[in-house]
């Protein structure tokens, strides 16, 4: 599993979470690419080095053509995002983060989300930098991502409301609704955007926060995205890319990230819902999986009145379980969640490759009380079907055969179930 890690003893704004993850290995010809078929004009990127107080750092700038005068809503950003050449995950995420932002501002003016006009976050270097953060951080494979605790300054900031404190109210906002640590220094200056700060609360649906998910293993490659602002200490934002083992060590025993997020820990999270369309429901059953619930499925059921309705169902970690009810209780209409701790007996498992006629695919290795059986990854079979055009059915089948031969060879036994 690939833990992304975002230490933000300085803060997080969106440049800096962009040159960070440029920093880390992120896809720059991609993003460059990406960026030019926009349906957005008067811009372009720089992209260089550059030093705070000594530490040599990524630095992502967003250049002007000229000073964007148009407030936009957020289905004209959507609407952007839409007609942008790129993955529907990129588009998820860069959908969410504006949202988490909009909500923010929908709070501090009092206005419905919908009526929320945008100006230093609906501006053209804010929509490139969201943009951006999605895009590199889909093209890095996060399996998860972990944020640290929040450092932000004191004092005032002007934009075009007037003059306010630090930390500004949608800042306020976004901390306060998504439970994100925060520490509030002497440093004069802001420190945490609004974009920073919902791209935080975004990528804490894929893991978490500090200090519950404490990533472990191997530590990949480490970025530093470079702030435009001065300050006494190092005004960059640090990100780590570890790899975090899945599975009880086949060797040594010890625990690892499956086990310490819970797998002995579990709860079922359940709710009656008779009021959402299938859009909203078919959409909170991938953001679940995708925050990693361990399973998110509906059951067709009957409430009062005999109003015909499902019930959602979760299952997840004891550490995810706040995050799963957030999530539950925000795209959906439910007003109550019920839960209870389950126990299951799971066989030992772990992520492995194999050499194909296709290339490299994914496979699962089980262990099972007659031997070590493996199963073609499901987002492998996917791919090969979308490079090659061929049927679903004959390339699982090649590859299963293929898988088979090799395993024969190696001594362990094949079992499709």
């Amino acid at each position: 599993m690939r833990t992304l890690y975002l230490e933000c003893c300085s803060g997080i704004s969106g440049d800096m979470t962009v040159a960070a993850l440029l920093d880390l290995g992120g896809d720059r010809d991609g993003l460059l690419a990406m960026l030019e078929g926009m349906p957005l004009q008067g811009f372009h990127v720089e992209i260089g080095q550059t030093e705070k107080c000594g530490m040599a750092a990524c630095d992502f700038d967003v250049i002007l053509d000229e000073q964007p005068h148009e407030h936009r809503h957020l289905a004209g950003i959507y609407k952007i995002i839409e007609n942008t050449d790129t993955s529907i995950r990129v588009k998820r995420l860069a959908k969410r983060m504006f949202e988490i932002v909009a909500e923010a501002e929908a709070k501090a003016h009092k206005v419905p989300v919908e009526d929320v006009h945008f100006h230093e976050v609906g501006a053209v270097d804010s929509i490139v930098d969201i943009m951006s953060a999605a895009y590199l951080i889909e093209s890095l494979k996060i399996d998860r991502a972990v944020v640290s605790e929040l450092h932000e300054g004191s004092g005032q900031v002007r934009c075009r409301h007037g003059i306010l404190p630090v930390p500004v109210p949608a800042v306020v906002n976004i901390v306060q609704e998504w439970g994100l640590a925060l520490r509030l220094t002497e440093t004069e200056g802001e420190m945490i955007t609004p974009t920073g700060a919902a791209i935080a609360a975004a990528l804490c649906e894929y893991g978490g926060k500090m200090p519950e998910g404490k990533p472990q293993g191997k530590l990949l490659r480490m970025g530093a995205g470079a702030g435009k602002k001065d300050f006494p200490h190092a005004n960059v934002l640090r990100m780590m890319l570890f790899e975090e083992k899945t599975n009880t060590d086949r060797e040594t025993g010890q625990e690892t990230a499956w086990e310490a997020a819970g797998d002995g820990d579990l709860w079922m999270l359940e709710t009656n819902i008779d009021d959402c369309t299938g859009e909203m429901l078919g959409y909170v059953s991938e953001i679940l999986l995708e925050a990693g619930a361990r399973d998110a499925f509906f059951t067709p059921i009957y409430m009062k009145k005999n109003r015909p309705a499902y019930m959602l169902s979760v299952m997840c970690g004891g550490v995810q379980r706040e995050c799963m009810e957030s999530l539950i209780f925000r795209h959906t209409t439910t007003i109550g969640i019920r839960r209870y701790r389950v126990m299951r007996s799971a066989l030992e498992r772990w992520a492995d490759t194999a050499d194909t006629s296709y290339g490299t695919v994914k496979i699962k290795r089980i262990v099972r009380p007659d031997g070590i059986c493996s199963m073609p990854e499901y987002e492998s079979i996917r791919e090969i079907c979308a490079r090659t055009g061929e049927g679903f059915s004959k390339v699982y089948e090649t590859v299963r055969n293929e898988v088979e031969q090799t395993l024969k060879g190696e001594g362990t036994t094949w079992r499709s179930d």
